[in-house]
């Protein structure tokens, strides 16, 4: 999670009703018409189908409640406007009561293709059509409340869960790849980055491994984790996560395959 962020959330009114500029509009329509063609073939059939359960606006940033009035009925979630930057404590909360937090600003035009921070087109587009899916909206609940009540330390190793899954997560499916993590379904970058790139390591999702894996945020991901389809978050959710952490803890961290964050590369 970021420390700083040059962006601010807008606030919404009594009603929870945020008055978009038509600047903000526009950037909004020009992100989703080109995200939406570079997933073709490549987002997960469950993705495609929330997608179309939530029917959100081409034109226009929608508001929260448009999106938690289809969650709802889907799956009892619901968006909640959160700041540009929360801390892990109110995230697990949040999670844990089905509150789905987004932040309501939307990236300027320097940060289309890369940005850090989690806008209101990567928490809407990239992850709110999978929480129509029970699988993957109880397994976000389950993470949140595991996460409330772990120590800081444990919460380190449970980030890695959520970033190998709920975030860059893929599906080793029948008909081929398959990509269901948001942070990979909101950048055209790393979605045809992780589909096609023959340098990055795509193996079978292991929790313990998992759990032993370190990953940098402002860098294109050298592993991902793959399923074989999203019912298999149930079945994450059923193990006994803590005791996995533990013996992941007691194994040690696989090294980085990455440089440090303060190592220049040499060109």
């Amino acid at each position: 999670m970021s420390k700083s962020t040059s962006y601010v959330s807008k606030q919404g009114d009594e009603n929870g009703f945020i008055d978009w500029t038509e600047q903000e509009n526009a950037s909004w329509e020009k992100l989703y018409k080109r995200q939406l063609e570079c997933i073709k073939g490549k987002a997960c059939d469950e993705f495609i189908l929330g997608l179309e359960k939530l029917n959100l606006p081409q034109d226009r940033i929608p508001q929260l409640e448009e999106v938690s009035c289809v969650l709802r009925e889907a799956t009892g979630w619901q968006c909640q406007q959160v700041p540009a930057l929360i801390g892990f404590g109110e995230f697990f909360r949040l999670l844990s009561e089905k509150k789905f937090p987004v932040a309501t600003f939307i990236r300027r035009e320097e940060d289309f293709d890369y940005l850090q921070e989690p806008d209101i087109f990567h928490e809407i587009f990239g992850h709110c059509p999978l929480l129509t899916n029970p699988a993957f909206a109880n397994f976000t609940q389950m993470y949140g409340k595991l996460g409330l009540n772990a120590s800081k330390q444990d919460r380190v190793f449970l980030a890695r869960l959520y970033w190998f899954t709920i975030e860059f997560g893929l599906l080793n499916t029948e008909d081929g790849l398959r990509i269901y993590g948001g942070g990979i379904l909101s950048s055209p970058g790393e979605t045809q980055y992780a589909m096609h790139d023959e340098n990055v390591i795509r193996k079978p999702l292991d929790v313990v491994d998992v759990f032993r894996t370190p990953y940098r945020i402002d860098i294109m991901q050298p592993v991902y984790f793959m399923l074989e389809q999203i019912k298999q978050l149930d079945d994450i959710a059923e193990l006994d996560l803590l005791a996995l952490l533990e013996e992941a803890k007691a194994m040690g961290m696989h090294e980085p395959l990455f440089p440090p964050k303060d190592v220049k590369i040499a060109s």
